[in-house]
C-alpha cells in the first residue's frame, strides 16, 4: 500500500488535484482513530480510513469536490459528520467527523508537504493546522505550538492544550473559528536491517506500511529496489559494521546477511551497544548455539548473549517462504512496540472547545 504522503507528493509533482480526507474526531466505536488519513484523486485512492460504506461515502464527497469549482471555500475544505449506523450499513454505532481538504499542485503547497516528509524521515512529529472557516494557508507547527518555519504567523490557537493532547483534534481559536489540528506522527521507532536478500526485502515491504523508520544496510547496491518510501533509508556500504554505530539509541536490529561470518561480526558490534532495544538474528537454534559458543570465547557475558533473539518471529508461523518469515518477524516487532510505546489515553480538549468544534456544520 502506498502511504498518503508519498502519493500526495507524486500527485503534486504530476499536477494532479487531490482531496486529503482526515479523521478529525470520533465519538463512540469507529473503524479508525483520529489522524487516520486517505487520499483521493479522480482515478485512485491511497491508504484507508476504515473501509466499507464510510469510505464509499467519503469517496462520493471527495470526488464531488474535485469536480466542483474550487473558488468557494466549501469546495476546498469541509467538515462532515457521518454516523456509522443503519443508513451506512455499518454497525459500529459511532460518529466520525471527516475533514476534506482539496489540495492543488502549487509551489507553496508542495514546499509544505516536502517539509512534512523531511520531518518524518528525521523522526520528528509535526502538527498540521488547517483553518476550516477562513481562506488561510495550511500551517505546520512543532510540539510546543511554535510555527514551522519559526518566522511563520501566530495562529492564536490554544498552545497549552496542544502540548497535552497527543492526537488529532478539532478546536476553535480566540476568534471562534474552527481549525483542524492534525498530529502527524513521525515514522518511529528505528529498525536497522542488515541484508537485502529475499527475506530482508520482504520484511522491508511490510515495514514500509507501518509507523517506523528503517535503515537498510547491504554491501550490494544493486539489491535495493527503486522508489522506496521516505522512511526507508538505504546504506550501501563495504563496511556494514559501521552502520551499527550510525543507529539511534533504542534501535531494533535485524541481522540476516548472505554471510554467517558477517552475521557474527555484526552480532559482536551490536552486543557492545548497551542501548539497543532488541536484537534479532535470523537462523536456527543450532546457529544460535554456535554463535553463543564463539561469542563466549571472545569474552561476551551470559547476560549479553541473552539479548540475542534467535530464531526470530512469533511462535506458530513456521513457513520458510520470505513472506511468511516477514509476517512472523514484523508481528514480533509490533508486539515489542506495543509494549514500549503504549501511552495513557490523551487528555480531552476543554469541554467548551469540544462542544463548539463538533457542532456538525460542514
Amino acid at each position: 500500500m502506498t502511504t498518503w504522503l508519498s502519493a500526495l507528493r507524486r500527485m503534486q509533482q504530476d499536477s494532479v488535484p487531490a482531496v486529503l480526507v482526515t479523521v478529525a474526531q470520533i465519538q463512540g466505536s469507529t473503524p479508525r482513530e483520529p489522524g487516520a488519513r486517505m487520499l483521493y484523486t479522480a482515478g485512485g485512492q491511497f491508504d484507508t480510513i476504515g473501509g466499507g460504506h464510510l469510505e464509499w461515502r467519503a469517496a462520493q464527497i471527495a470526488r464531488a469536490m474535485l469536480q466542483a469549482d474550487a473558488d468557494p471555500l466549501t469546495n476546498r475544505r469541509r467538515l462532515e459528520r457521518i454516523a456509522l449506523g443503519p443508513s451506512l450499513g455499518q454497525c459500529c454505532g459511532g460518529v466520525v467527523f471527516l475533514c476534506f481538504e482539496r489540495i492543488e499542485a502549487d509551489a507553496i503547497s508542495l514546499h509544505t508537504w516536502q517539509a512534512l516528509e523531511q520531518a518524518w524521515s528525521e523522526g520528528s512529529d509535526l502538527w498540521r493546522a488547517l483553518p476550516l472557516d477562513q481562506d488561510g494557508p495550511l500551517q505546520l507547527m512543532d510540539n510546543d505550538g511554535e510555527p514551522c518555519p519559526p518566522d511563520g504567523p501566530e495562529l492564536g490557537l490554544p498552545r497549552e492544550a496542544l502540548r497535552h493532547a497527543r492526537q488529532t483534534q478539532l478546536v476553535r481559536d480566540a476568534q471562534g473559528r474552527r481549525w483542524l489540528l492534525d498530529l502527524c506522527r513521525a515514522h518511529q521507532p528505528q529498525v536497522v536491517l542488515f541484508g537485502a536478500g529475499h527475506v530482508g526485502a520482504a520484511i522491508v515491504k511490510v515495514l514500509s506500511n507501518l509507523p517506523c523508520r528503517v535503515l537498510w544496510v547491504d554491501e550490494r547496491e544493486d539489491m535495493f529496489p527503486p522508489d522506496l518510501p521516505p522512511q526507508i533509508r538505504i546504506e550501501a556500504t563495504d563496511v556494514p559494521n559501521a552502520a551499527v554505530d550510525m543507529a539511534e539509541p533504542g534501535a531494533y536490529y535485524l541481522v540476516m546477511t548472505h554471510s554467517h561470518a558477517l552475521d557474527q561480526q555484526l552480532s559482536e558490534r551490536i552486543l557492545k551497544r548497551d542501548d539497543a532495544a532488541w536484537f534479532g538474528l535470523i537462523g536456527s537454534i543450532t546457529k544460535r548455539k554456535q554463535f553463543e559458543h564463539r561469542l563466549a570465547e571472545r569474552g561476551y557475558s551470559a547476560a549479553q548473549l541473552e539479548r540475542i533473539t534467535c530464531p526470530i518471529g512469533i511462535p506458530g508461523i513456521y513457513g520458510k517462504e520470505p513472506a511468511s518469515i516477514a509476517i512472523a518477524v514484523v508481528a514480533q516487532l509490533m508486539q515489542l512496540w506495543e509494549l514500549r510505546f503504549t501511552h495513557p489515553k490523551p487528555k480531552a480538549w476543554p469541554l467548551s472547545l469540544a462542544t463548539h468544534a463538533l457542532d456538525g456544520r460542514g
